[in-house]
């Protein structure tokens, strides 16, 4: 590998250094963040990943009330926890862990969800604030894929950036975030996907290329040029292996790349974090 590494350890360290004071002054004022956690079935993935978070949030300061709801639990029950955490004033965001089993509607829960209280900020008045500009919870992964950008000094503002990828929790509200005019974005953002089949016509052209579409390896060597700036967003997972969407050869052509391990996956949940104290500190004020 030639390229310059990304590593976004260092990011999600920053963002959490900069959260120390501000939950330090919630707490000070008498209001200490809540971050509500609620598991559906007994996905072992996703219950490490809710203790992971659990145990996260106790080193920083937060509470973390946890609701897990067992494998035949019914929409109802769901709704009814939700409610639950939407009424308590001690919860300041709350998470729904994805996936959930196949009688769970998870969009008609996050629904139910109060926007302002929506952590991963997928909530649809979420997108739509984000779409307008206005402030609100903003998309977890896209969020920081930002500040990983920044933090790493690579150039975005007035750049090409090409997002690989359309979905609703990473390519679409990255593209809407990128574009906003702000000196860590503020780019000419192209949306491609695997129905554009001339895609790698768009990469190649392309300052920054991020991949955000959960095909392994779909990225490729041959669909980028020399020195551009790589962010593998996407994965797929085969049991436990990781599967990424950027071949680790692209690292012999790409200027600067995330890790196959430790690239964007450190800096969402920082971001989850920092979505959860500042909807504390909305509502504290």
């Amino acid at each position: 590998m030639t390229a310059r590494l990304l590593p976004g350890g260092p990011v999600a360290e920053a963002v959490l250094a900069d959260l120390g004071p501000r939950i330090e002054a919630l707490v000070a004022a008498g209001h200490r963040p809540g971050l509500g956690t609620i598991l559906v079935g007994d996905d072992s993935a996703s219950a490490g990943y809710i203790r992971m978070k659990m145990e996260k949030a106790t080193a920083l300061g937060l509470t973390s009330p946890h609701v897990h709801l067992p494998q035949d639990a019914t929409q109802a029950d769901l709704l009814a926890v939700v409610r639950e955490f939407n009424a308590a004033g001690d919860v300041d965001a709350v998470l729904i862990q994805h996936p959930t089993p196949p009688q769970i509607d998870f969009d008609a829960a996050l629904l139910e969800l109060d926007p302002d209280k929506d952590v991963d900020g997928l909530h649809p008045v979420n997108m739509g604030r984000l779409a307008l500009g206005m402030p609100g919870p903003v998309p977890c992964t896209p969020a920081g894929i930002e500040a990983l950008l920044a933090h790493h000094e690579i150039p975005v503002s007035g750049r090409n950036v090409v997002i690989l990828g359309r979905g609703t929790t990473l390519g679409r509200p990255l593209a809407l975030l990128l574009s906003q005019k702000r000196p860590t974005a503020n780019a000419a953002v192209t949306v491609v996907h695997t129905g554009v089949p001339d895609w790698p016509e768009y990469t190649r052209r392309a300052d920054v290329v991020i991949a955000a579409v959960g095909v392994p390896g779909i990225l490729r060597p041959e669909h980028l040029t020399p020195g551009v700036t790589v962010v593998g967003g996407g994965v797929r997972y085969e049991g436990k292996r990781l599967l990424p969407d950027v071949d680790e050869s692209c690292g012999e052509v790409a200027g600067a790349i995330t890790p196959r391990v430790g690239g964007v996956g450190p800096t969402t949940i920082a971001m989850l974090f920092r979505n959860a104290v500042e909807a504390a500190e909305r509502r504290a004020a």
